[in-house]
């Protein structure tokens, strides 16, 4: 096989039993999604987004992400539907796109979960440090101070005892740790409930009217250094609730840590998509909820953007409120940081169960049943960062892998819509007496002009064909290229739409064209007649705004970030082509060896799912 042939390898996913524990039920896994999102956002996101960016209008914002959080939420809960294996979006590119792809994003995914656990523990510490009127950070700061640029003042050792802590508490089993954020998720939410309903006694709506006179009037907003905007319900305007919605997104992100459970849910094909859906409409009601009440009960102006919740009761001496919500943000904090900690491990056993990193991290604690040595690694690293890093350090670089894990999993959905339920297509994997993977090459190659004919499917095709699958895949790539260039011309350029500037119009208007044709193409093709427990609706349209919402995030992201972001994927692609590349249990398989781990069943990804069409218990105790 060629190079490109090998970068493209599909892993092939057993449904044997899984080492892992299998005891993750509904209630387990919609506690692990509110817990791992509620947290951060609740208590700090919403009064800086209101103070500094879009006003009351951050309401607003929040619906606006959750919108665009739903979108990639439909998409991840049809995968989780389709593989519920260990491992989240990093199996749906592999079983869809290849080893190469798969890599990139399960590398970044580990980032992304690592720098989460830390800027959770580190605000964490923050919010601790406030309650105890920064007696901590003082102390220190005056025994311990760093002047490093690119560190904290100082070394935070609660937040690294924090992490190290919990790191303890998942090694000891999935069971253990599940129960224990479910009692932090559910006091969370109690107190969360609490909130909006005390909350509500002190709203007052003309704190969503105020005028521009208000705004410059000390009494009502203090610090007049700063930019307070028109006033009124949306004071920064609609850019103000469009940036807000950019940073409000990001108070979604945790919900996909539910499909890294794939192998430790009951009845996965089921409870996935289900949990996924609950959990970020629970996420939505909550800060729905607290952002109006916040922006009731005090002046945008006058928010705090470390605590706001606290200063809110704070305010108006009410003591045993501040101290419930003092409560409810540890209880959160600790829900929130076992939710980001959970996966760290699991992608890494993942991708070391595939060989695509060092196998070793791949064990399996026979006592505990979790992969001991993945999760001592992952913990130790993300409580080293959150010891030595700022949180603002730490959550710069925390946007861009989530975004494009969204990305990846969205075109995922809509090249297995089309793809033909048979092994006709591509290139055809069986298994020969030997136990040696045979490659037949079944490949037909097709003309313009074929392609030509099927662009509208004239013929009526009501099932795919390895022509009109061929079609898709290439539109498909076609479709993000040019939503791609639409989403960073918009980005370079937006400002002189308002201008009306032919030059710039124009070229947006070229994008736009082409990405819609590239759709419209697509959704003329025949869908597959299977039949998943979740699929998501209005494909390939859904699919398609999720890519191009995720890719407009992706383009507004600091050159900082990138950056950082291409020195990991330096080391990543490292220890991929020194040690992965050779050692991947795909690889392996075509070559007629036989992986370091337990022989599995092969099974072709166009059949995955057909195993879920069945009511058999029998066939589910099988997971």
């Amino acid at each position: 096989m060629t190079f490109i042939d090998n970068l493209t390898r599909k892993k092939y996913v057993s449904f044997d039993s899984s080492p892992l524990s299998r005891s993750l039920t509904l209630i387990d896994l919609t506690l692990l999604g509110i817990g791992s999102t509620v947290g951060v956002g609740f208590y700090i996101l919403a009064g800086q987004v209101a103070r500094d960016t879009a006003g009351p209008a951050v309401t607003i914002s929040f619906l606006i992400a959750a919108v665009a959080s739903v979108f990639a939420g439909l998409c991840y809960a049809e995968f989780g539907a389709r593989v519920p294996k260990a491992g989240s979006a990093y199996i749906y590119s592999y079983v869809c796109v290849g080893e190469f792809i798969a890599f990139v994003i399960g590398w970044n995914l580990l980032l992304e979960y690592i720098i989460g656990t830390a800027s959770v523990a580190r605000g964490f510490s923050a919010y601790f440090d406030d309650l105890v009127n920064h007696k901590m950070s003082a102390a220190f700061n005056r025994t311990m101070h760093m002047d490093v640029n690119t560190l904290g003042e100082y070394p935070d050792f609660f937040a690294f005892g924090v992490v190290l802590l919990l790191t303890g508490i998942l090694i000891l089993g999935v069971k253990e740790s599940s129960t224990l954020n479910n009692i932090f998720t559910g006091l969370n939410v109690f107190v969360i409930i609490y909130v909006i309903i005390a909350g509500s006694t002190l709203a007052d709506t003309d704190n969503w009217h105020l005028s521009q006179a208000d705004v410059l009037n000390e009494s009502i907003c203090e610090n007049q250094s700063e930019d307070w905007g028109t006033g009124g319900f949306a004071p920064f305007g609609f850019s103000g609730i469009i940036h807000g919605a950019a940073t409000c997104f990001f108070g979604f992100i945790g919900f996909d840590v539910i499909a890294t459970t794939g192998e430790e849910a009951i009845k996965p094909e089921r409870n996935l998509p289900l949990a996924i859906s609950i959990s970020l409409l629970c996420v939505f009601v909550s800060y729905f909820g607290m952002s109006t009440i916040l922006t009731l009960a005090v002046p945008y102006c006058m928010e705090d953007p470390d605590a706001p919740l606290i200063e809110l009761f704070n305010g108006v001496d009410m003591d045993v409120s501040k101290w419930i919500v003092s409560i409810g943000a540890v209880f959160g904090f600790s829900a929130s940081l076992i939710g980001a900690m959970f996966p760290m491990p699991r992608i890494v056993y993942a991708m070391a169960d595939d060989g695509l990193i060092f196998r070793p991290l791949s064990k399996v604690n026979k006592r505990f049943k979790t992969p001991v040595i993945a999760t001592v690694c992952t913990g130790l690293l993300a409580g080293i960062m959150a010891l030595l890093f700022t949180l603002d350090t730490l959550v710069d670089m925390m946007s861009i892998g989530t975004l494009m894990a969204y990305t990846i999993v969205a075109v995922c959905v809509m090249l297995l819509r089309y793809a033909p339920d048979n092994d006709a297509e591509g290139v055809v994997f069986n298994k020969s007496t030997e136990g040696k993977l045979e490659v037949k090459s079944n490949v037909i190659r097709y003309s313009w002009k074929d392609y030509g004919k099927q662009l509208f499917n004239s013929s009526g095709l009501k099932e795919p064909t390895d022509l009109s699958s061929s079609l898709v895949n290439f539109t498909t790539l076609s479709f993000a290229f040019f939503c791609f260039l639409l989403d960073l011309f918009l980005t370079l350029f937006g400002d002189k739409l308002s201008d009306a500037d032919p030059g710039i119009i124009s070229l947006i208007c070229v994008f736009f064209v082409l990405t819609f044709c590239n759709l419209v193409v697509i959704a003329c093709q025949p869908v597959s007649r299977k039949r998943l427990t979740f699929q998501v609706p209005f494909v390939p349209w859904i699919p398609a705004l999720s890519t191009f919402i995720n890719l407009y995030l992706m383009c507004n992201l600091s050159g900082a970030t990138w950056i950082r972001f291409a020195v990991w994927m330096v080391i990543g692609f490292l220890i991929y082509f020194l040690y992965g590349y050779r050692r991947s249990s795909a690889g392996m398989k075509l070559r007629g060896e036989v992986p370091p781990s337990s022989n599995q069943r092969i099974i072709n990804f166009n059949n995955i799912g057909s195993i879920f069409e069945t009511d058999s218990d029998e066939d589910l105790e099988n997971f």
